[in-house]
């Protein structure tokens, strides 16, 4: 096998599956996804999505039709469910300087799959193969063989490599024989979509993300484009209500209102179970086929999209002969800490918060942990305290000012590591050529004079806003294509060596 002629293969058309699909789409990856159902999921299932998934489905060119089909929300409301006030939110927009999306979204998945799906049929005809139902697969030094079944008959197809989007019973997890470790919570969540008018005949101004913390029973509340979602705890062995149980227990929340009507309902069974391994060879798992985290402020979802920013970038490297194979090995040694300790920590919070056994706070920090814009690759953390960005950082996606216009620092780094030197133009900081993959640049209030030879490398910083918000004074910052921070070092005349040097060790190539 070829593998430089091989398509990368996502087992799985769920959210994870195609997020990860039209991110090799958008680094000129081949792709095929195969899913084993007739349909994309009916189910009512996940419906918030968070400011890190907004920017991550910006990069990959899918966000304009995510957003046309969702409601945006600035307010993420926390209520106390006895007396019905709050008691406090946290305010998105307290993030507009970190962010061009300074929002979270609702849109269940039933609805964002069909959107992706088209998005991804439009960049890659043909990548979705649906009734492709996976039976198997052998690997090779040079790449997988994959057995298929199909209404047409058993079929094997080639790819280099395999990624497992195929939920918290994978197939693929299953034969390659990983294990899973963890607990299971007695409770279960039960979810059901409600058409009410609370907004002209019963109007209840109720933040369209709502949490009703009680000790005795909690409640969320999510408006969705079409319809009121209501998420409530299940005692163990409880049997799922009925449809007319079902609007009781809304009333009983929410109060009389005129009508109700049970669009649907499922109860989940709450996990916090991890795999012990994310990859063997050329097969990697991601999603809920490596870690089933609680949907508790919408961290299963969105805690898979973090693989699908993380992985997509690094096969791309390696296709391209960038970087060597050993770069993929960043991809379990990043992920598996956030969800094993990361979300984790986060859902247990989750938790802590509607049973009234602790008390949220509302601020920048908050707003910045509750959409996983604090994600810190290589410390699990994703609580981020005001401060200069360390390495392992989401940075910030600060506006600048290149010939044609303003671009902000994700839109430069959206196909290549980009080494920002934040520095004087008009001192002619020295430049030379850069490896494949890395564009180094310098930003600076100073315009970069015509005769500088360094006008398509420059940045215009008008009052060193960038320079002011990073705190990190005349700096050179290697950024990575999923806008983290690779490396910092305060700015010296070899500083375009050595962010040349570090881009090739974090390629795994010499330095």
């Amino acid at each position: 096998m070829n593998t430089t002629n091989l398509p990368v293969a996502v087992i799985g058309a769920g959210p994870i599956g195609l997020i990860t699909a039209l991110g090799l789409v958008s680094h000129g990856v081949p792709v095929v996804v195969f899913e084993a159902g007739d349909d994309l999921s009916g189910e009512t299932r996940a419906g918030t999505i968070l400011t890190r998934t907004l920017e991550v489905l910006d990069r990959y060119g899918a966000l304009e039709p995510v957003l046309a089909a969702s409601l945006r929300i600035d307010e993420i409301g926390e209520l106390d469910r006895a007396t019905g006030t709050s008691t406090g939110s946290v305010l998105t927009s307290a993030l507009a300087g970190e962010t061009r999306f300074p929002f979270v979204i609702n849109v269940p998945q039933h609805e964002l799959e069909p959107v992706l799906a088209a998005v991804l049929e439009e960049r890659a005809p043909g990548a979705l193969r649906m009734r492709h139902r996976l039976v198997d697969f052998e690997q090779h030094d040079d790449g997988v063989t994959l057995h298929l079944s199909t209404p047409d008959g058993n079929v094997e197809v080639a790819a280099a490599y395999v990624l497992a989007c195929d939920g918290g019973r994978s197939t693929v997890r299953e034969r390659l024989g990983v294990e899973v470790s963890g607990h299971t919570l007695e409770q279960r969540y039960m979810l059901v979509d409600l058409v009410c008018d609370l907004d002209v005949g019963n109007p209840r101004d109720y933040p369209y993300l709502a949490y009703f913390g009680d000790r005795e029973e909690w409640m969320v509340l999510v408006r969705q484009p079409h319809c009121w979602r209501f998420v409530f705890p299940l005692d163990p062995g409880r049997p799922a209500p009925e449809s007319d149980e079902l609007r009781d227990k809304a009333r009983h929340f929410i109060g009389e209102v005129d009508e109700l009507k049970v669009l649907g309902s499922n109860v989940y069974t709450v996990h916090h179970r991890v795999a012990s391994s994310w990859r063997r060879d050329r097969v990697f798992l991601m999603g809920d086929a490596a870690h089933l985290i609680t949907p508790m402020w919408a961290l299963g979802l969105n805690t898979g999209v973090l693989d699908a920013s993380n992985l997509p970038w690094r096969l791309a490297w390696v296709y391209r002969g960038w970087a060597s194979e050993k770069l993929l090995e960043g991809y379990e040694t990043e992920q598996a800490p956030l969800a094993v300790n990361g979300s984790a920590e986060m859902a247990e919070a989750a938790r802590a918060v509607m049973d009234r056994r602790l008390e949220s706070v509302a601020g920048w920090s908050d707003a910045m942990t509750r959409t996983l814009l604090g994600v810190r690759l290589g410390d699990s953390s994703l609580v981020r305290e005001p401060g200069p960005p360390r390495v392992g950082d989401r940075v910030p996606d600060l506006r600048v000012f290149g010939l044609r216009g303003a671009v902000h620092l994700h839109e430069l780094c959206r196909d290549s590591f980009v080494g920002l030197h934040l520095t004087d133009a008009r001192r002619r900081p020295p430049f030379g050529p850069d490896p494949a993959g890395l564009r180094q640049v310098v930003v600076s209030r100073w315009d970069a004079p015509h005769d500088s030879g360094l006008r398509d490398r420059a940045y215009f910083d008008p009052g060193s806003s960038v320079r002011e918000r990073l705190g990190l004074g005349d700096v050179a910052v290697l950024l990575r294509p999923d806008g983290h921070v690779a490396f910092v070092e305060p700015w010296t005349a070899r500083s375009w060596c050595n962010v040349r040097d570090q881009y090739l060790r974090e390629v795994c190539l010499e330095g």
